[in-house]
């Protein structure tokens, strides 16, 4: 009898940090925290290790991964820098922007990694424990959501286990992620374009830029030139009802700030009772896996603004609420 596949927890050290590093270059995989959510490392260059990782997460193998380094140095070896691309590393590495950029013919990342793509995404985490297993490693990490395809993106280590117990080598437990949301995606293929709402705010970037962010529209039946791009993407069980202003019976409550509703709701939880969109953010994810393993058949999700932060919080609730075919 075949004994079932153990998934390590390692509590955020040094010796986690080490035993991460060689488990990825043996070809494992090794989820790990970021600042955005967990990610579900695996050797960039690796196309067998990234399969693997493809398998581990159910994930639709058209869409491509973050190659994740320790600094600019590094990712100009995989990728060409335009001057807006230079521009937003400098004011946003380490931090919560990936960055799409042409590929570099050398770069070494697996054809898998890159979805057949020419381009690369490419992003400097600023979380300590990520930023450690990078220059541990040494060489570029894909790092996608440590979560099964289409669930709700991780935020703990727990979150990750619930999902992937089993189907990974190890976990490194660094606590709870600050941003709560993955990263927001600029695309520098020409005029830069936004490509999916994420930890730092629109408004930034273009005030950086010095001009507007054009959008990023794909043909229907295209392959994404990012993560983050599926009409359905980040699904609960449960049946979500945006913008709700009432609860209805049987209905658990996703709530922001005041909710005066509230006590008619099967079980509530508040992105943040004083309306604050960090705090919301960060909580999100989390939030959607309580109510959903609630077991209530749907979820009213009260209306969160749209500004900064909030407009990343409504692209994933938009995604969870789509249809599934």
């Amino acid at each position: 009898m075949t004994a079932e596949p153990t998934t390590r927890v390692l509590k955020a050290d040094a010796e986690a940090i080490g035993a991460a590093a060689r488990c990825l270059a043996a070809g494992g995989l090794a989820a790990f925290p970021t600042e955005t959510v967990y990610g579900l490392g695996a050797d960039a260059g690796n196309g067998e290790a990234v399969a693997r990782l493809y398998a581990a997460k159910g994930r639709p193998a058209f869409n491509p991964l973050i190659a994740h380094v320790p600094d600019l140095a590094a990712a100009r070896r995989l990728a060409h820098f335009d001057a807006a691309a230079e521009r937003l590393a400098a004011a946003f590495w380490p931090g919560p922007l990936t960055l799409v950029l042409p590929k570099r013919d050398d770069c070494g990342l697996a054809d898998l990694a890159l979805a057949g793509l020419d381009s690369v995404a490419v992003r400097v985490p600023a979380h300590p424990v990520a930023r450690e297993l990078l220059l541990a490693f040494a060489k570029p990490i894909v790092a996608p959501s440590a979560n099964r395809s289409g669930h709700v993106s991780p935020t703990s280590a727990a979150h990750v286990l619930s999902d992937l117990r089993g189907r990974i080598d190890l976990v490194i437990d660094g606590g709870p992620c600050a941003v709560g949301v993955e990263s927001s995606i600029v695309a520098c293929l020409g005029e830069p374009a936004w490509l999916r709402p994420g930890g730092v705010a629109r408004e930034a970037i273009e005030r950086v830029l010095g001009q507007p962010l054009s959008e990023q529209r794909l043909p229907e039946d295209a392959a994404p030139l990012a993560p983050g791009m599926l009409a359905s993407h980040y699904a609960p069980k449960a049946k979500l009802r945006l913008d709700a202003e009432n609860v209805r019976a049987g209905e658990a409550l996703l709530a922001f700030g005041p909710a005066p509703g509230a006590g008619q709701a099967s079980l509530t939880l508040n992105l943040s009772p004083r309306g604050d969109l960090v705090e919301a953010a960060a909580n999100l994810f989390s939030h959607l896996r309580a109510l959903d393993a609630s077991g209530a058949p749907a979820i009213a999700v009260m209306k969160v603004p749209r500004e900064g932060l909030g407009e990343a919080i409504n692209d994933r609730l938009a995604r969870a609420a789509a249809p599934r075919g």
